[in-house]
Parts: structure tokens; C-alpha cells; sequence
């Protein structure tokens, strides 16, 4: 195999080198994996393990655990021998030497998957919104959300300003798409049901819950119907919509939306993604928000040995460019990991990759759901079940699958979420990063 460091070794076998293990990369490897025991085959991530992003925002309030939704790669690839695990960060590719640029050395190939994702879009604020209000984009997102969430409510209970605790109990979350409204849906249920029975000195008519949305609807992908069910669901919970409502600054005392100052201590992100660096590091074409404008084999012109997937990459179907979902990711996956074994085999090239739409579907708090695939559109329970159901089946690992399955059926008979430890450690950083903060934004009083 070729050496992972500044160095290569001849070999008979074509290396394949895969950056991101996210729904794409992870798929594209198991299928070469399975099928291609004659290549060699590496998978840089810059973490150790698979993240089933989709339920973040349960770890984000305390539903499940980090380890509930994700699993080591190493562990995921372990059959599979022809097949090496890099934990590692890519800091460029070398397009003419055919060569990854880590932190820990270089790496050649034969064939290059980029399937690295995205991050949240600030839409040029990231440096000074982004410590204020962090995204949902990975595990240490959602575990400072959730340290946000709980140490809002212990410094509630033994705060005597009611400007303060009115300030403490606002939670506001930016972004009307599926992430955001999940995230303010469970918000609702982990405050007023699970929390407030256990407090003494928390009056629940001081706790206030936003979703604020620049667009005149949340989830825009969803037809109006199902929006406006999701809509009316959000409010029983008790969040306070606020749509056509762009948001202007935020500070470590709250936001600014359409002119109006709301003092909040817990400002969460989910208002848009931009691609990784890969268009930078392939030296091409990009669309707005960073992704790679790839073939119809999802191949960069002009080097037909580079694949890239995912949220990495932009390609029109129908028209529209293809939304960037975990389906769409893991079909193409599959689909380079196929193209790949036909060059292999020396066949003729198959058909440009087309996808089978899967549907959307999104959940507002513990027992309702729209759905829509193809045709067919459903909310509520039954729309719930099936969310869950598929959830469940995406999830990588038996044992993920039976965890989880368990922790929803124990929080929905009993309301209770059991990841709710604050550590002196994680208070302390909160408290200090706090007062640091109060230093440097000032905010309106």
C-alpha cells in the first residue's frame, strides 16, 4: 500500500483514498471494501468516529448520549483487511501528484473520494457569532448546547433578577429548517416537561422559547400543508415563531432580529451550511455556498480519478440541485464505489448517477412528524412511528440500533432524559467563558 507518509512504495494493487467517513465516504468504503479485496483502500477523518448527524439534537438535550449516535470507524471497517483508518486532518490535495496533504504527512492514490461535508454558514459572521452561538454540527456542538441549556436553568433557579432569569429562560434558535425545528421542539419538551417539575423557584411563564426564521416559512423543502401543521404543532409546545425575522447581531446578552433586541443567554445556530474547504484545496469550480460543481458521475472535470459527494458537492437533477441529505450521500457512495470497480474490470461506464428521492421527513417534539415521499403526505403519530422506524434503520451498529430504541421508548412513557450531568469542569469553562465574553460584546440592556 502506499505509504501514509512523505514516501510511496510500488504496488500492484490501485490505492483508493477516501477523506470523510460521513454517510458518503462511509458507504463508498463498505461497498469497495466488500467487493474489492484486490485494492487497497485508506479513510482519513479528522475524528475516530461515524456521526449519525440527523439526532444531534437529542444529544443537544439530553435525550441520548454521544456514543448513542456514533460509532468508531476502525470498529465499522474492522472485516474489512484491504482497508486502512487515518485519523488525521487534510490540509490540501495535490491534484497533479495525486497526493493528500495531511498534518501527519502525505498520502498518494490511485482514486480520491472527497466526501468531507459542511459546516454551519454564518453568512460572514463566523468569527464573531459563531463563539456566541454555536451550531449543530458535531458532537462538541451539541454537548455545549446541551451544558448551555442545563446551566441556564441552575443559574435560573438561584437568580433573583427578574431581568436576569427572564434573560437566563430565553432560548433562541436561529434557522427555521429541519434542524432548527427539532431543536426547538425538544427544547420545549426538555424545559416543560422534564425540567420544570424538578425545580422549586422556576416560574414556567419566564421561559421562553424562539425559532426565528429570515423566510416567511419554516422548512422550506416540506409543501405548505405539512409546514403549516409543523407550524401550529411548535406553538402547543410552546415555542414562539418568528418568521420574515432576519437576524442582525448577536451578542453575549441575546440577538438582534428585524430591529428588535432579545435578550437570550443560549443563541443556537442552524441557519445554513457551507461546504468544507475541498473546492479550495481542488483549485475549482464552486457554487455560492463552497460545493464542487461535479459531472453527471460526479467525477471533477478533467481529473476523472477525483470523485466527489455528498454536501461537498453540487449537481442538478431535474432542474434543482440535489439537496444536501444523508440519502443523497450514501447513494452516491455507492454509486462511485460502482463506477470504480467498472473501471476496474475494464467495463464501459454505467449511467450518470441519478437520485431515487427518498422523502423528507421532520419531527416536532415526542409523538408527531410530517412526511413527505413522493406523493404521499402524512403528519402526526403515524408519520412519527415512521420517522423512528427509518431513524432507527439508518443508524450504523446493532447495538446503537437497540440503545436508542430503548432510550425513546423509556423517554416517551416517562418524559425523563437521562444525559443531564453537568460536570464542575464543564460549569467552571461555561462560567468563565461567560464572563470573558461579557467583556468583549456588549449588548443592550
Amino acid at each position: 500500500m502506499k505509504s501514509h507518509h512523505n514516501t510511496t512504495t510500488p504496488d500492484t494493487h490501485p490505492h483508493v483514498v477516501i477523506i470523510g467517513a460521513g454517510f458518503g465516504g462511509l458507504q463508498a468504503a463498505l461497498a469497495l471494501g466488500k467487493k474489492q479485496p484486490a485494492l487497497q483502500m485508506t479513510v482519513i477523518d479528522r475524528t475516530n468516529h461515524h456521526l449519525f448527524q440527523p439526532l444531534l439534537y437529542q444529544v443537544a438535550t439530553a435525550a441520548l448520549s454521544p456514543a448513542d449516535i456514533s460509532t468508531p470507524i476502525r470498529h465499522v471497517l474492522r472485516k474489512q483487511k484491504n482497508t486502512v483508518v487515518i485519523m488525521s486532518e487534510v490540509t490540501g490535495i495535490d491534484v497533479e501528484q495525486k497526493r493528500v496533504i495531511m498534518h501527519h504527512g502525505s498520502i498518494t492514490y490511485d482514486y480520491l473520494i472527497v466526501a468531507t461535508g459542511a459546516h454551519e454558514n454564518y453568512f460572514g459572521h463566523i468569527e464573531s457569532w459563531k463563539p456566541l452561538a454555536p451550531g449543530l454540527k458535531n458532537l462538541e456542538d451539541a454537548q455545549e448546547v446541551r451544558r448551555k441549556l442545563l446551566v441556564a436553568f441552575e443559574q435560573a433557579e438561584i437568580e433573583t433578577d427578574p431581568e436576569r432569569i427572564q434573560q437566563l429562560l430565553t432560548f433562541a434558535v436561529v434557522g427555521g429548517g429541519p434542524t432548527g425545528v427539532e431543536l426547538a421542539g425538544a427544547i420545549a419538551e426538555l424545559a416543560f416537561k422534564t425540567l420544570i417539575p424538578e425545580f422549586r423557584h422556576i416560574d414556567p411563564t419566564m421561559i421562553h422559547i424562539l425559532l426565528i426564521e429570515a423566510l416567511p416559512q419554516i422548512l422550506g423543502a416540506f409543501p405548505a400543508e405539512l409546514s403549516n401543521k409543523a407550524k401550529r404543532e411548535l406553538q402547543k409546545l410552546g415555542v414562539d415563531l418568528r418568521l420574515n425575522t432576519p437576524v442582525e447581531e448577536i451578542t453575549t446578552d441575546g440577538v438582534i432580529a428585524r430591529d428588535e433586541w432579545i435578550p437570550a443567554s443560549t443563541v443556537i445556530w442552524t441557519a445554513g451550511v457551507q461546504a468544507s474547504e475541498a473546492g479550495k484545496w481542488l483549485n475549482t469550480e464552486t457554487d455560492r455556498a463552497g460545493r464542487v460543481k461535479v459531472l453527471p458521475d460526479l467525477t471533477l472535470p478533467a481529473h476523472p480519478e477525483i470523485f466527489v459527494l455528498g454536501d461537498t458537492a453540487t449537481l442538478m437533477q431535474d432542474g434543482k440541485p440535489l439537496p444536501g441529505v444523508a440519502p443523497v450521500a450514501m447513494q452516491q457512495g455507492r454509486y462511485v464505489a460502482s463506477v470504480i470497480e467498472q473501471r476496474l474490470a475494464n467495463q464501459q461506464p454505467g449511467a450518470p448517477f441519478r437520485y431515487h428521492d427518498k422523502g423528507y421527513m421532520a419531527t416536532v417534539g415526542r409523538a408527531f412528524a410530517i412526511v413527505r415521499i413522493g406523493k404521499i403526505r402524512s403528519a402526526g403519530f403515524l408519520a412519527w412511528l415512521l420517522w423512528l422506524t427509518v431513524h432507527i434503520i439508518y443508524l450504523i451498529g446493532y447495538e446503537n440500533r437497540l440503545i436508542v430504541l430503548l432510550q425513546w421508548s423509556w423517554s416517551y412513557l416517562s418524559f425523563q432524559r437521562r444525559v443531564r450531568i453537568i460536570t464542575r469542569s464543564a460549569w467552571l469553562a461555561l462560567s468563565r467563558k461567560k464572563k470573558a465574553e461579557s467583556g468583549k460584546h456588549g449588548g443592550p440592556r
